[in-house]
């Protein structure tokens, strides 16, 4: 494990207190003096106080700024919010919870980031060195906050970590750093391509010349220190895939029709898993053993219910044009979409070319719609439903034997829904209630 930099002075100013804040609050106070602030009132806020937290909620915490050594900064709080400009004008240092969570972490770093496929390549991770026989702990950006893992004690972290995490970090360097993609995505937040593109990179800036860096065939190098391992289709790639089958440096892995997951953007996260366990010095029967029998993650390509003939899939993670694209892919034809959400910038051109081939028709819902109305004219019947409920009931009575109704939204949920799984949840109640199954997760 590498060294890891001390903690900045206090006291702390924890910026948004949601899941990961709140747990950085809370973990903070083994640390020194710890103030909270949010400009709303999350749940995930309450008992702070109780705990030694001086919390102001409803706030954006500018009057804390002045008393506070250091501000750590949550993901969803922007670098232009009030406060960390104040802070930075005063020379306070500013920190993500990533940053935080990762000095104060005894074990080694798997980071992984991308545009898409975080979370299935992420959990892939933890299924091949599980099969190894390697204690792991998979977290991030979605599901265990890094903060909750303080103090306890395991060989190895698989971090999912975002542009919004990435853009904070200054000393992190994970001993392991997976690049899956990079196409549009989040430039409401960043306001540029170059800077969304810019944050990804930092999971690499920091790594040693011992540490390995994953990223496909065709990006240019990372900078930084480590290995470079590349993960394609073809020759050139330390994992590749050839004629139906990958191999990693020369040397057979496995056939690609023995991999569980579906699709061929499934195919690339497989790849970049393979990579990146081999590269650490995973046996590859543990790899082997993972992509036989990893069968994804929630909220990605999950099969949730069918009736008469008809599959309902919940890809609800699918939250940029690109994810919603691959998610579309991943079926022969016969596809009835649902489209639609909060807007996040960018354009839904890219999923001309899919929809016209794969879809039947689609439904859009949301903030979105009209948006997607313009963008997708003339090329599939598009039907105006805003919401979810009616998009779901619409598709299900046009769908036919053999062929899908998917929720792949390309847009984020937060016109409607508290997050990405709160509308797959929905989707998933609302699917099996068609079918006349019972509900095994509730609605949100």
């Amino acid at each position: 494990m590498s060294d890891r930099p001390p903690l900045p002075p206090g006291p702390y100013l924890v910026m948004g207190l949601r899941v990961s804040g709140a747990a950085t609050a809370r973990t903070l106070l083994a640390h020194g003096e710890v103030m909270g602030c949010d400009l709303g009132r999350p749940r995930e806020a309450e008992g702070l106080a109780a705990a030694g937290v001086e919390v102001e909620l409803e706030s954006d915490g500018l009057d804390l700024v002045r008393r506070a050594g250091t501000v750590v900064k949550s993901p969803g709080v922007p670098a232009h919010a009030p406060a960390v400009a104040a802070a930075r004008a005063r020379g306070i240092e500013v920190v993500g919870e990533l940053e935080t969570a990762w000095r104060l972490i005894d074990a080694e770093f798997v980071g992984v980031t991308g545009t898409n496929g975080k979370t299935t390549t992420a959990e892939l991770l933890g299924a091949m060195h599980r099969a190894g026989g390697v204690p792991v702990v998979v977290a991030g950006n979605v599901g265990t906050p890094l903060a909750e893992l303080v103090g306890e004690r395991g060989d190895v972290v698989v971090c999912e970590a975002s542009s919004f995490q990435l853009e904070d970090a200054t000393a992190f360097a994970p001993e392991a750093a997976v690049l899956l993609n990079l196409s549009e995505d989040h430039i409401d937040r960043h306001g540029t391509f170059a800077a969304y593109r810019e944050a990804k990179l930092r999971i690499f800036a920091r790594q040693r010349t011992e540490d390995v860096a994953v990223l496909p065939l065709g990006l240019e190098p990372p900078g930084g220190a480590a290995r470079v391992v590349r993960f394609g289709r073809g020759e050139g790639a330390e994992l590749s895939c050839v004629g139906g089958t990958l191999r990693y440096e020369g040397s057979e892995l496995m056939a690609i029709d023995e991999i569980r997951l579906r699709g061929a953007h499934n195919l690339d996260n497989a790849m970049a898993a393979a990579a990146t366990a081999l590269a650490r010095g995973l046996a590859p029967e543990a790899v082997r053993e993972a992509l036989r029998t990893f069968a994804g993650v929630p909220h990605r390509l999950e099969e949730v219910a069918e009736r008469d003939g008809v599959l309902f899939v919940n890809d609800s993670k699918a939250t940029n044009p690109d994810s919603a694209r691959v998610g579309i892919e991943a079926f022969a034809g016969g596809v009835h979409a649902i489209l639609g959400g909060s807007l996040k910038g960018g354009s839904f051109r890219a999923l001309r070319a899919p929809v016209a081939a794969r879809c039947r028709a689609c439904y859009l819902v949301g903030e979105a719609e009209e948006r997607l109305a313009a963008d997708l004219d003339n090329t599939v019947a598009l039907r105006r439903c805003g919401t979810l409920e009616r998009a779901v009931e619409g598709a299900a009575a046009a769908a036919r034997p053999g062929e899908t109704v998917l929720l792949s939204p390309a847009c984020a949920s937060f016109d409607a829904f508290s997050d990405y799984e709160h509308r797959g949840a929905v989707f998933r109640a609302l699917a099996r209630r068609l079918a006349g199954m019972p509900e095994t997760a509730p609605a949100g």
